[in-house]
């Protein structure tokens, strides 16, 4: 039976609204170094997913449709009637989904290193990580996560904000980040992507190991109206390593828009 979970939301900005949706184990704070550029031009509205910041926690296991109701209860709190959308990596599969079962909702989409299309070897690739934080605890992969977000250079420059993700992570529910790690390996948007007829920005970074250009070249196909972006010389993380080169992204795509 789908839930709904009332979850913390912020609004700052003027501008048509944009709802941002974050990944796996971060927070509304992980958008902070778009959010100035961002908000010269929307009215943004962040959230924590449940289970994730200062949201409730969910009661039970939970998928990615529930996610997309927890979304849509923040789009009726927040009172606006439709908006722009962007998504991080599992938050970039919330999208879509979200605009699949809402499409008068949506006026376009972002999908930010995020993943579909993936091979039996992608699968086993993402699967082989859940099945080693199961067994072996979620702090003993981080090294390994660690290396396919950030690039060797903004590790070795940036590790208090490296530091500050771990510990977001180490410190949040075991049980939910495992939930929504399994929604993230078990999502295939395939099947249902061509119905999603929002224009859609789809970016990633060059280097992004599981949510690869390759991938994100297919998601564009597969869309209706979409542009590709790669982002040179970037893994993972591009919303810390990149923040304000992002926005600028999602801003020229949308104030593009006919």
């Amino acid at each position: 039976m789908p839930t709904v979970i009332d979850c913390e939301y912020t609004v700052a900005g003027e501008g048509p609204p944009l709802f941002l949706i974050h990944g796996i184990g971060a927070a509304r704070d992980t958008w902070r170094f778009l959010v100035p550029t961002l908000t010269q031009h929307f009215t943004v509205i962040t959230y924590d997913l449940r289970g994730h910041g200062t949201s409730p926690l969910a009661q039970g296991e939970f998928g990615l449709d529930d996610l997309v109701n927890d979304l849509e209860q923040v789009r009726e709190r927040s009172g606006f009637e439709e908006a722009h959308f962007a998504g991080h990596s599992l938050g970039g599969m919330i999208g879509p989904a979200y605009a699949e079962k809402h499409p008068d909702r949506v006026l376009s989409l972002g999908l930010l290193s995020t993943a579909a299309g993936r091979t039996e070897e992608d699968s086993e690739k993402v699967w082989a990580v859940v099945e080693a934080m199961e067994e072996n605890g979620i702090g003993q992969v981080l090294d390994t996560l660690v290396d396919r977000w950030y690039t060797d250079n903004f590790i070795a420059t940036h590790g208090d904000l490296v530091e500050r993700r771990l510990k977001q992570v180490t410190g949040m529910d075991a049980d939910t980040f495992m939930n929504v790690f399994r929604i993230y390996a078990g999502t295939e948007m395939m099947p249902w992507l061509h119905e999603v007829d929002a224009p859609c920005l789809v970016l990633t970074g060059e280097f992004d190991g599981g949510c690869n250009p390759r991938l994100n070249r297919l998601i564009a196909d597969a869309l209706p109206n979409a542009e590709l972006v790669i982002m040179p010389n970037l893994k993972h993380s591009i919303l810390l390593e990149a923040g304000e080169e992002v926005a600028q992204q999602m801003v020229d795509f949308i104030e593009d828009l006919p």
